[in-house]
């Protein structure tokens, strides 16, 4: 049986069994991933993964049930498994299949070359880099970690609304893949030892330049031999672009209706208050070209559309999929999310970002004249407390002197609140930078910031 019998089987069944509407949730991936070591590839893998979830309304409640099973004998048993979860379930919430629609948005994230680059040149890639970072200098003496993958994959929801409505229902589908390379070189000289990082995600194969990629983690890696810490105290400080997504991303929960319902954020009936500096714009984007995150539609087929969650420093909306936009009142902001074809139906930002300044990086120093640079930080999910916004981390950097970028900086701890470090961001850069992930941000002045060091 394949994927469309199917799914017509399941609807029927569906239908039969005296469920009001029911939802198909298909998702399809092939992943590659490898990595080198000393000349041999190593964790060499190819899968290939399929499965698909029923969601169905059921004497008024939501059941799930999932497979990666495609014939006969699991369409019966999988609409038995939607109808007893939902007689099971204890959340007295109102939900809905989602009829759909009228226009949906093009987006066009799916390279066919790069899922015919052969494996062959993608291990070569990777070989490469390793040879050209280790020939750059004597003092990097390895690479720590040096991967390439690629996935490629397909999304399809289809649904029927078998009572109270005219509507076809939806059938829709969206195509992805992607390319990353993620190198780590590590540097010697005398006792000391310090790392450096390289990293480039495309769908253009051709945009993995070896050279390049190693250059990037050998020169951070030469860079920080000489680090120390700087005395403890309060420092001006600037939050890089490769950093500030990850700062953003542990609090991006926040800025979820499901998790101000739930009482796990600060912002719950904040919408229309202002509650960063003037200058912060902070967008939800799945329209953004090229972007990880970028989609149509969202997991329950309501088609995406990009918004300001803050706008000059006010907080316009939360981000809301069906249920939460109809216990608030509001329409859907059209982010809806699964963790994989088995999960449940979530919230989650797409391209989550802070819209982009005019200065610089160069500027933004010029402007601070004497401070830090935090560069990277670590222990975000022991040292960060998404629901009070408290964080301490542990960083590193340099220190910028008379507008300049001077000494390394590591073995220091970087303590705030991300509520109050919206309010007191000074300036953006225009560098925006989605290091790895759909959540990005430009270099960020943010004023004044507790450091721990020596």
């Amino acid at each position: 049986m394949n994927a469309d019998q199917f799914i017509q089987a399941l609807l029927d069944e569906a239908r039969k069994q005296g469920m009001q509407s029911a939802e198909i949730y298909l998702n399809s991936t092939d992943s590659f991933r490898a990595m080198c070591v000393k000349g041999d590839i190593t964790n060499y893998t190819v899968y290939a993964t399929r499965g698909l979830s029923l969601r169905g309304l059921y004497q008024g409640k939501m059941g799930y049930a999932a497979t990666e099973a495609f014939d006969e004998d699991a369409v019966g048993s999988l609409v038995e498994a939607v109808k007893e979860s939902a007689i099971l379930t204890e959340d007295e919430d109102i939900q809905e299949i989602y009829p759909g629609d009228g226009e949906y948005p093009k987006i066009d994230n799916y390279s066919p070359a790069l899922d015919q680059v052969e494996e062959k040149k993608k291990l070569q890639l990777i070989q490469d880099i390793e040879k050209k970072a280790l020939a750059m200098d004597e003092r990097i003496t390895a690479l720590n970690y040096n991967m390439i993958s690629t996935a490629s994959s397909e999304t399809r929801i289809v649904n029927r609304i078998f009572s109270g409505s005219d509507a076809p229902g939806l059938d829709l589908r969206y195509r992805d893949n992607m390319a990353v390379c993620f190198v780590s070189a590590t540097a010697k000289e005398g006792d000391r030892v310090s790392t450096g990082s390289g990293f480039k995600a495309t769908r253009d194969f051709d945009e993995l330049d070896a050279e390049q990629i190693a250059r990037e983690a050998v020169d951070e890696a030469l860079f920080m031999l000489k680090a120390a810490p700087v005395p403890s105290g309060s420092y001006r400080a600037i939050i890089d672009a490769k950093c500030m997504p990850d700062l953003l991303g542990v609090f991006s929960g926040v800025f979820s209706a499901e998790s101000a319902q739930k009482g796990l954020s600060l912002l719950a009936g904040k919408e229309g208050e202002t509650i960063a500096s003037e200058i912060v714009t902070l967008m939800d984007d799945p329209l953004l070209p090229g972007g990880l995150g970028s989609q149509p539609f969202d997991a329950e087929g309501v088609a995406t559309r990009t918004k300001a969650v803050i706008e000059k420093g006010r907080l316009t909306t939360l981000l809301h999929n069906l249920k939460t936009a109809r216990k608030a009142g509001v329409k859907t902001t059209g982010n809806a999310a699964r963790a994989g074809y088995a999960g449940a139906v979530n919230v989650s930002p797409s391209n989550f970002y802070f819209a982009p300044g005019e200065r610089t990086p160069e500027q933004l120093m010029q402007d601070m004249k004497n401070g830090l640079v935090i560069t990277e930080v670590s222990g975000l999910h022991a040292g960060a407390n998404p629901i009070s916004g408290d964080f301490s981390l542990i960083a590193q950097g340099y220190t910028v002197k008379d507008g300049r970028k001077d000494q390394p900086v590591e073995q220091i701890t970087v303590a705030g609140n991300f509520y109050q470090l919206l309010k007191n961001i000074r300036a953006v850069g225009s560098d925006l930078c989605f290091p790895g992930s759909s959540v990005g941000s430009p270099s960020v002045d943010v004023g004044e910031i507790a450091v721990a060091g020596k």
